[in-house]
């Protein structure tokens, strides 16, 4: 019952919520179509040159032009029908038809008449900018981001237009504005030096977040190049495509990348968009998915990326128009985020650092993102940080992101190494005595194996088959547990008594096989093989407990005995065997049919 509860107060929460966000939108898209029914009178900007830049919006007045057939004339015939702009200055938000735009204007006397006129936003198609004097129209520009590049009066990143003025002279600027996407028209008046100086900043500003961008691509290329990590090459076209929109928008792709190529300046935001969107569903649901490459939800953004992928294609072929793109962006380019909130929620909660990231970068996302799409609609008032947020903001996301690539990364290594250390767990206790630590008879074989892969006649291998000798009586007086004390206490004694880089193995029981290497001579593993016989001379105390056991050995040498691994152990066993029924304590080698006795 509690769960259903649940259940039904986060259905009515996000209705609520959902509703509410629809009134906003509906009330913010009214005030962006609202407008003065009437022309108001507007003060002319007074040019001076002591201002070097000048706002122009606060004299702007507009005239829709919905069937784009208005002439100059016609607009000069109807200076009266202006009226004043939507309260949010700067943009006119997506519109269908071509805009008209009336600035009335006064050079000061003491000016030299020399003003460039800029409008500092790239994707606007096509601009004409009419100066009138006395109801003369006595120069026009044709600008816009569709005209070709080599016609232009100034070759910058902007549309700008160089205006010969008089001192004490009174103009009307009309400019006609018509483009597929925002009316985003941030205007002004500069001095030639103020208009170099603001070109400058905003092409270090530019260039430094470009460049940025530019080594995490790369960075993140050559990391999947290396480990083949497909969540690299995801964030690559993430990053790739927010970088190349920004490029666009700021109008460096049609300056630098693609001059002159109008198909590139008409596709390029549409796409690049989508390739980020596209790159955002795949990043997000492989991040998310963990380690399921088969879950609904990684099956579900893999899906929203290949429907980017074929609206991308659509609006290639000119099947979608950019105001349709436009509107799907600014829904599908959401969605990723909000599809990973709630798993991304759930990490955090759990503590789980990728969780919080995520949902950081996704706040900044959303703002910046909500501010850009107020811009491009018209809500929202034009000026260098709105203007700029989703650069600043997608920028701070690529870093967020590539620390979330490190969690990923980092988090996929120690599984990697806990994994490793699972597999030499089991392996170790596949090969190794649970009681003493040593080697078993499997691990034995695979270490007398590599044993063998070195010896020679001045490199002898010896192998010694130990039998504890009087082990039956103590672990029936005393008990198991004093039994497995002995026999750890036998190992230590052992590997006290052996050289370093000597493999010593419990078999099962009373049984120990010791392995010998580099012995220059069978000498020397014979002497080897009575220190060993020694060592068990003196009692073993366990703790209040003193026993006395001994050591019946038998060995074999290699390759003089054979070249065998079982071969050699069956050698030992035989003449181990042998020295038993002879009356223990004592050591044998078998070498062929023949057994060779050492007593201690």
């Amino acid at each position: 019952m509690f769960r259903a509860s649940a259940k039904s107060i986060r259905f009515s929460l996000s209705r609520v919520f959902w509703r509410k966000g629809l009134q906003c939108l509906l009330f913010l898209a009214g005030a962006a179509g609202w407008s003065h029914a009437a022309a108001v009178p507007v003060a002319p900007i007074v040019l001076q040159d002591e201002q070097r830049s000048v706002e122009v919006w606060p004299a702007v007045t507009i005239l829709p032009d919905p069937v784009h057939q208005l002439s100059i004339e016609d607009v000069l015939a109807r200076a009266d029908r202006f009226v004043a702009p939507p309260p949010t200055s700067g943009t006119l938000g997506v519109r269908r038809e071509a805009m008209w735009l009336h600035i009335p204007l006064a050079v000061d006397a003491a000016s030299d008449g020399r003003w460039i006129l800029e409008l500092d936003h790239h994707d606007l198609n096509r601009i004409d900018v009419y100066l009138v004097s006395d109801g003369r129209v006595i120069d026009h520009a044709l600008l816009g981001s569709l005209h070709p590049r080599a016609e232009k009066d100034l070759l910058s990143r902007s549309h700008a237009h160089a205006l010969d003025l008089i001192p004490g002279q009174r103009y009307e600027l009309l400019i006609r504005v018509q483009t597929q996407g925002a009316m985003i028209l941030p205007i002004q008046f500069h001095k030639f030096s103020a208009l170099l100086r603001h070109a400058v900043n905003e092409q270090m500003l530019q260039g430094v977040l470009a460049g940025l961008a530019l080594c995490l691509i790369l960075y993140s290329l050559a990391q999947w190049v290396s480990l083949r990590e497909p969540l690299f090459i995801q964030y690559a076209l993430m990053t790739t495509g927010s970088l190349l929109f920004t490029l666009h928008f700021f109008g460096l792709g049609g300056q630098y990348l693609w001059p002159g190529s109008t198909w590139f300046e008409v596709h390029a935001g549409g796409l690049s968009a989508l390739m980020a969107t596209a790159g955002s569903f795949l990043f997000i649901g492989q991040i998310l998915s963990g380690h399921a490459p088969h879950s609904p939800f990684l099956r579900v953004m893999r899906a929203g990326a290949a429907l980017s992928g074929l609206i991308a294609l659509a609006y290639m072929l000119d099947i979608l128009n950019t105001q349709m793109i436009t509107a799907i962006v600014s829904i599908l380019g959401l969605t990723p985020a909000f599809m990973g909130i709630q798993r991304a929620v759930r990490l955090a909660r759990l503590g789980d650092q990728l969780g919080r990231t995520l949902l950081l970068a996704w706040l900044i996302y959303f703002g910046c993102t909500a501010v850009v799409i107020g811009v491009i609609q018209g809500w929202v008032q034009m000026n260098f940080w709105s203007l700029h947020a989703f650069q600043f903001g997608s920028t701070v996301d690529m870093l967020l992101f590539l620390h979330v690539l490190g969690l990923r990364t980092k988090a996929s290594r120690l599984a990697a190494m806990v994994a490793n250390q699972e597999r030499d767990a089991m392996r170790s206790l596949a090969h190794t005595d649970p009681l003493t630590g040593l080697l078993n008879r499997r691990g034995l074989g695979d270490a007398l194996g590599r044993s063998l892969v070195n010896v020679s006649d001045d490199q002898l291998l010896a192998v010694y088959m130990l039998d504890l000798d009087g082990f039956k009586p103590v672990n029936d007086q005393y008990g198991h547990d004093v039994g497995d004390d002995l026999l750890v206490a036998v190992t230590s004694r052992l590997q006290g008594h052996v050289r370093q880089g000597d493999v010593v193995a419990r078999l099962g029981g009373d049984e120990f096989v010791v392995v010998a290497g580099g012995l220059g001579s069978p000498v020397q593993a014979h002497e080897l093989g009575l220190k060993l016989l020694g060592a068990f001379g003196s009692p073993f105390s366990l703790g209040d407990i003193k026993v006395k056991v001994g050591l019946t050995i038998g060995y074999a040498l290699a390759p003089t005995d054979s070249n065998d691994a079982f071969e050699l152990l069956k050698l030992a066993d035989i003449a181990m065997y042998s020295g038993k029924q002879d009356g223990k304590c004592c050591m044998r080698r078998f070498s062929g049919t023949k057994l060779h006795q050492a007593a201690a």
